[in-house]
């Protein structure tokens, strides 16, 4: 029987930062050993890489540069041991990890489950492994899973044949709202099944429109959660496995607050946005603020994420921009202390009118019209961003998104899409969570109806139906893939059901031009959602 201490690094490790994050790997080795007493520390997959590298995998001299710093790190491998993961090219590319000890590779594993669906492409760039890796360390017989590996049955059940105690897993798993309860399930289906421990690592942090939450696990032999680490906080994880018992001893992990759902989202759109402008070295973020419940959304999480020094409203009306907006876009600037700034859109509104008229002769003012206002509010808010260096943030969300209420080259401009998977009714869900911690947004914002403001008294609903019913039809055509006919047998109006497919299957060109957002949903559009712009499909 024997006692190991371990450590589980529920860090981030940005895609191609492959020399910061070796030294971020040695920096958390050399904590976990001299303060913490550690044996073992394992780290995410594809430590030294980032995931996902995608098409950076393609490049010998990123392959090489990901194997030269795996050398440096097993180097520094004193006293400690470390899992780490990285690609290894051995003729073909692998996901890979290894333990590193006494300053060189003790063991590499190949991952033999390449998730090829949603948001996943691994058989693009890897070949699978063909066997777990089982080792005996400290006294304690460990097998070394990769991710993937434990969501299929074999891998572990290979381990633990192999005499396995204690599995342990590190992982690049996406968030979205349904994937805790799922890990929680697997988990302790696995732990049962072969009656071994679980530690499972999760990395952390936003990449593009991808999102790492964390929330690292260990499972006792029995299925029983034996520790949780919180959703989207950096952490370094100690914990104690005793052979003898097969018992775990979590030692002072961090404890999440609040676990609801609005919680959660809340605090991985506002990781989303930080490592977006961060890692692309933006100075901060600009928005066009109008008084509406999405920009106002999209505002409040931004100051959380950057500060408010790091943000800019800008307010552009026109003839059409109500007092209220007006009045509670300034309110809210005031109250969060960012820089704000009314540039009235009306003259050059005017100038295109006057410019476009003998073109338009005959013919009654429309949909053109409005949208003309919404492009020159996107010519703006680019200016600005060009002349101040900082990106700009699409404000829509995924109701708007989904029907193609939205407006190319107009409110559709920006680098970044905070609420560009949720749908209107979260966004009221959020808004109200936000404020409960301390208000951020106007009760008067909140509680007006949606208005695009393009054109006299409009309202949202004048163009599409209640978003109560609209987002219950969409997430049955979208998440649910339910055909336009059981959504129909389902109680919904035919007319509207029939209207809204067909408005989600003719904005595809929309979507694809979008900018990128946080993925919360399980059926996300990009990479987790593609359909095709040409398509007869109706």
């Amino acid at each position: 029987m024997a006692i190991l201490k371990f450590a589980l690094a529920q860090f981030d490790f940005p895609v191609g930062a492959v020399a910061r994050n070796g030294e971020r790997v040695r920096e958390l080795m050399a904590q976990a050993r001299g303060q913490c007493g550690a044996q073992l520390i394992a780290f995410p997959e594809l430590t030294l890489s980032g995931y996902p590298p995608e098409d950076l995998l393609l490049r010998p001299s990123f392959l090489a540069a990901c194997e030269r710093e795996l050398a440096l790190v097993a180097a520094a491998a004193q006293g400690i041991a470390a899992y780490v993961g990285h690609p290894h090219t051995v003729g073909e590319v692998y996901n890979a990890a290894s333990l590193l000890a006494a300053g060189g590779i003790a063991l590499t594993t190949h991952k033999q489950a390449l998730p090829n669906y949603t948001v996943f492409d691994e058989k693009r760039y890897f070949r699978p492994g063909h066997a777990s890796a089982v080792s005996d360390f400290a006294g304690v017989r460990i097998g070394w899973l990769v991710c993937e590996d434990i969501w299929e049955p074999e891998p572990a059940a290979h381990a633990a044949a192999q005499g396995a105690e204690l599995l342990i897993v590190i992982n690049a798993s996406p968030f979205d709202l349904g994937k805790a309860v799922q890990r929680d399930e697997l988990l302790a289906r696995r732990a049962r099944e072969n009656k071994v421990a679980i530690a499972y690592l999760n990395l952390i942090g936003g990449q593009d429109d991808l999102l790492f939450d964390g929330g690292s696990l260990l499972v006792e032999a029995d299925g029983r959660i034996a520790a949780r680490a919180p959703a989207f906080v950096d952490a370094l994880l100690i914990a104690d496995f005793d052979s003898g018992t097969r018992r775990f001893r979590a030692q002072d992990w961090p404890v999440e607050a609040d676990t609801s759902r609005e919680a959660r989202v809340y605090a991985g759109l506002v990781r989303g946005i930080r490592d977006y402008v961060e890692k692309n070295n933006f100075p901060g973020v600009l928005l066009g603020l109008s008084g509406g419940i999405d920009s106002a959304l999209t505002l409040a999480i931004a100051v959380d994420a950057l500060g408010a020094d790091k943000v800019t409203a800008v307010m552009l009306p026109t003839r059409y921009t109500a007092d209220l907006s007006l009045r509670e876009a300034r309110v809210q600037a005031e109250t969060l202390g960012v820089e704000y700034h009314v540039l009235p859109i009306e003259p050059p509104f005017q100038s295109f009118l006057d410019t476009l008229a003998p073109a338009f002769v005959g013919r009654a003012a429309d949909v053109t019209e409005e949208n003309l206002q919404s492009r020159c509010r996107g010519v703006i808010l680019m200016a600005m961003s060009n002349k101040f260096g900082k990106m700009l943030l699409s404000t829509g969300n995924k109701s708007e998104m989904a029907v193609g209420y939205a407006t190319i080259y107009g409110d559709m401009c920006g680098g970044y899409a905070p609420l560009k998977d949720c749908y209107k009714q979260l966004v009221y869900a959020l808004a109200c969570w936000r404020n409960s911690q301390g208000e951020a947004i106007p009760q008067a914002v909140i509680e007006r109806p949606p208005s695009a403001e393009l054109r006299a008294n409009q309202t949202d609903q004048d163009s599409l139906p209640p978003y109560d019913m609209l987002d219950a039809i969409l997430e049955r055509f979208i998440e649910s893939e339910q055909s336009q006919a059981e959504i129909i047998a389902a109680g919904f109006d035919e007319t509207i059901v029939r209207r809204v497919a067909r408005l989600v299957l003719a904005s595809e060109h929309k979507r694809r031009q979008s900018a990128p957002g946080p993925k919360i949903s399980t059926r996300a559009f990009g990479r987790d959602r593609r359909y095709p712009i040409t398509s007869g499909w109706r």
